[in-house]
């Protein structure tokens, strides 16, 4: 007998009198009933409610309004699969910031991602009831650690990604993909219910959803 069937015994007799394992209620709401515009809605109500900063502009304003967000702004990380269109505004600015390209060949250190002042990531699917925003590791999102290491997160999604409710977005999902799950900024509260921000991510979040 080998180690692992001596194993897998084990375990079956130890779960030999287990009780029968009852069957998962699966009643919940699976898909959406709200329109766009009111799920649209929802979601900009929670994110203000978690103190994220929201901006609903036209898709053609995207690159005015990250080059007025990044106004004053030294450096700025981007992932390498982000639409260049974006930032055409920031790179052709006088003063405009340093753009830092994360990517498969060139991958930042943490030191270098924290002397950045923001990072600027697009995003898979944002579910309104919850206030979420998922990422997921796409070429235009980029790995998980340079969403939560700068200090501040300015995250570009289309109105046509925000779904009312959970499950609409875990079946857009892919699931082997390593995933970044946010609802507002960081924060947490101390020993005396003090809310602190930042702890163990960016300290600002900026969201701009493209109609």
């Amino acid at each position: 007998m080998s180690a692992r069937e001596d194993i897998m015994n084990r375990i079956a007799s130890a779960l030999r009198d287990a009780p029968a394992t009852p069957e998962v209620p699966r009643g919940y709401r699976r898909t959406t009933s709200k329109t766009p515009e009111q799920r649209l809605e929802q979601l900009v109500d929670r994110l203000v409610d978690y103190k994220a900063n929201v901006y609903v502009i036209q898709e053609a304003e995207a690159p005015a309004k990250l080059a007025e967000l990044l106004a004053g702004s030294a450096s700025i990380v981007v992932p390498h699969g982000l639409p260049e269109s974006w930032l055409t505004s920031v790179k052709n600015d006088a003063g405009s910031p340093a753009v830092e390209v994360d990517s498969p060949q060139r991958r930042l250190t943490v030191a270098e991602l924290d002397a950045v002042d923001a990072v600027v990531t697009a995003a898979a699917v944002a579910v309104s009831e919850t206030g979420t925003i998922m990422l997921d590791g796409s070429p235009d999102q980029g790995r998980r650690i340079i969403s939560l290491v700068p200090d501040r997160h300015i995250c570009v999604l289309h109105a046509g990604q925000v779904v009312e409710v959970l499950p609409e977005a875990i079946a857009r999902l892919e699931a082997t993909l390593p995933q970044t799950w946010i609802s507002g900024p960081s924060a947490t509260s101390d020993i005396e219910l003090e809310r602190v921000e930042g702890v163990h991510g960016p300290r600002t979040l900026d969201v701009l959803i493209l109609r």
